[in-house]
């Protein structure tokens, strides 16, 4: 299968860290932001516009959600809750200035319609994956479950971000089990600012250069 050159940026979980990842890549990248599917509106202004500020993106660089649902909930229990139901010729991804980073809601097996998860979507994208991963206890199964679901549907990973204090005992196994490398980290942040993000953009390697090394 060949790949686009832009990724998907997944996690081991939910509220793992996937929305700064994808911060910090746009801004190391000057890359396009994409979040296909939305939900927990009712709480919060949704994700789209915390990628906006953080890393100062224009309004070139923002796709607006296909799908927004109001509940925090997976999008198939959100849409159920609206009599929506989401449609795939919708989740199709433009034409855009720059490479695109696609974010998805929760983790892999999160479902999407009754018959299509989140690994449904990033298959038919064709971008490889950037995985979002805990750096403490019990990331290891979560990390090594996720990296496995993927290399099974032959899907690239690019690399694993851990988010939180250093692990090195964690990263090592992850790398060593999983056949995967780190690609960056994210230190616990007394403050998630612009500022912030455009420190950790500094530590990101360069997208051609990890593309080359999935496609040798």
């Amino acid at each position: 299968m060949n790949f686009q050159r832009g990724v998907f940026v997944t996690g081991t979980d939910t509220g793992i860290g996937k929305t700064l990842v994808s911060a910090i890549l746009c801004r190391a990248w000057n890359a396009t932001y994409w979040k296909p599917l939305q939900t927990g509106l009712a709480d919060e202004e949704g994700d789209t516009p915390t990628v906006r500020d953080l890393a100062g993106l224009s309004p070139a660089r923002i796709i607006p959600p296909a799908y927004a649902f109001q509940a925090p909930l997976a999008p198939l229990a959100a849409g159920d809750l609206e009599n929506v139901t989401v449609n795939p010729g919708r989740l199709v991804l433009p034409q855009v200035q720059g490479p695109p980073v696609v974010e998805g809601a929760g983790g892999l097996m999160v479902p999407m319609r009754e018959d299509m998860m989140i690994v449904d979507l990033i298959e038919s994208l064709s971008l490889p994956v950037v995985l979002v991963t805990r750096s403490g206890l019990g990331t290891i199964n979560h990390t090594l479950l996720s990296l496995e679901a993927l290399r099974r549907r032959a899907i690239p990973v690019l690399g694993v971000v851990p988010v939180g204090p250093p692990n090195p005992g964690n990263e090592r196994d992850i790398t060593r089990f999983g056949k995967t490398h780190i690609l960056f980290r994210v230190p616990q942040l007394d403050a998630v600012t612009e500022t912030s993000v455009a420190e950790l953009a500094g530590n990101v390697p360069l997208l051609d250069v990890l593309q080359q090394q999935i496609s040798q």
